[in-house]
């Protein structure tokens, strides 16, 4: 979950459901549980919740951190097969990096 959080910069529940195909219940669960202990703020967008890192609490900078040190050590494979959908447009003239 942070894992995907980390590779989007933001995130909601129901994909990060979908991407680590876990139920959506427990899902919701963790992240309130994260934004209760401050880890993370939740804003809405029409009707959904959007997750990010939050930036005034010092614990979400080391956590975000040692998410990074996980993120950066998985090989392109498995990065391709946890996170397959393209969330954020690709930047024109951008190369694709395979």
């Amino acid at each position: 979950m942070l894992l995907s959080l980390f590779h989007d910069g933001e995130a909601y529940g129901r994909a990060i459901s979908r991407d680590f195909t876990v139920s959506l219940d427990g899902v919701q669960r963790q992240l309130d549980r994260f934004e209760r202990s401050g880890a993370i703020v939740c804003k809405r967008q029409g009707r959904t919740l959007v997750y990010a890192w939050n930036p005034k609490f010092r614990v979400a900078a080391r956590l975000r951190d040692l998410i990074g040190v996980i993120y950066d050590g998985l090989g392109n494979e498995v990065k391709e097969a946890l996170f397959p959908a393209r969330r954020q447009p690709r930047a024109k003239d951008k190369p694709v990096i395979r």
